[in-house]
């Protein structure tokens, strides 16, 4: 099987075998595109952009049509939510890729994500599970013996970034607005005490490679947290991108991602967050083995494990 979805920086690929047993990954790659800000400045994605799509959706189709994926589901995430001419894209999706487009609300993202990481068991404690995504920053409250608690905080990190950051690299001037600005933001997220976070998405693996050179630590601390803030305050993108394993267009935009991070830690009094390789790509890809085309409808019980 394989899923696609669009997001606000990238769009990201998957290819799995799914079984009873688990999820086998065989193909997992992204092509930065960055619709958002184009949907940001001009409110639909423009043409140069769509074709661009449209190029990239049937390099995966070829893909998964190789592996011998009997589906691909492609989904469309925060800048499809706002574009004017989402009916163009989804004509775009259909034709690369014989599948119609999806276009997901905040819910639907925050469940899968919850569903990748947890894979349909219930949080034996109160969970916080969040995706700081380009535009917006999905996440989840998860505990025993009730539904999970879904909400959308409104700005992601390219987001955030493109409204205070004129200076390569910031000033202490920007960041501290920056905090500022995650802070207001993150602090009208729901009032809850989880015993523990999970991070997923590209943000919170692309701060862990900054502040180790590899995605081999599996948790975000506050103080791996500000010691990214400091090396994103001193190094110009240029240099970045060559010392660290970090594209141009995702070390762009962690400054905003950065803040965004340290402020859910903050307003959850966490101390740090476990970074999971799940994505919303494998809750896709198992939500599709175990609902067929009925997916959607079933989400949120098979995110309870029903």
């Amino acid at each position: 099987m394989a899923a696609v979805a669009i997001g606000s920086t990238s769009v990201h690929f998957t290819a799995a075998s799914v079984t009873e047993r688990g999820i086998r990954i065989l193909a997992d790659e992204s092509t930065l595109l960055e619709l958002g800000s184009a949907v940001d400045a001009h409110g639909h994605v423009l043409p140069d952009r769509l074709g661009q799509l449209a190029t990239t959706l049937r390099r995966y189709a070829e893909t998964a049509d190789f592996l011998g994926a009997r589906a691909i589901t492609v989904v469309g995430t925060e800048p499809l939510r706002r574009a004017t001419n989402v009916d163009a894209v989804a004509d775009a999706v259909r034709t690369a890729t014989s599948s119609p487009l999806q276009v997901l609300g905040h819910d639907e993202e925050a469940l899968l994500s919850l569903y990748a990481v947890l894979g349909g068991r219930r949080p034996a404690v109160e969970t916080l599970v969040v995706d700081i995504g380009g535009g917006s920053s999905e996440y989840v409250l998860a505990g025993p013996g009730r539904a999970p608690l879904v909400d959308v905080v409104p700005t992601g990190a390219a987001r955030l970034t493109a409204a205070l950051v004129d200076h390569d690299p910031p000033t202490a001037n920007e960041f501290d607005m920056l905090r500022e600005a995650a802070r207001r933001a993150v602090g009208s997220a729901v009032a809850a005490s989880p015993g523990r976070a999970i991070m997923v998405g590209g943000t919170a693996t692309n701060l862990l490679r900054l502040v180790c050179g590899t995605s081999s630590w599996r948790s975000l601390t506050r103080r791996r947290l500000e010691a990214a803030i400091g090396i994103l305050e001193a190094t110009p993108l240029a240099a970045l991108t060559d010392g660290y394993p970090i594209r141009p267009q995702r070390a762009r935009i962690l400054p905003g991602g950065a803040v965004l991070a340290e402020a859910f830690l903050e307003h959850y009094a966490l101390t740090s967050a476990t970074v999971s390789r799940a994505s919303i790509r494998e809750g896709i890809l198992m939500a599709v083995a175990r609902a067929g085309e009925a997916w959607r409808d079933r989400l949120a019980e098979l995110v309870d494990g029903d």
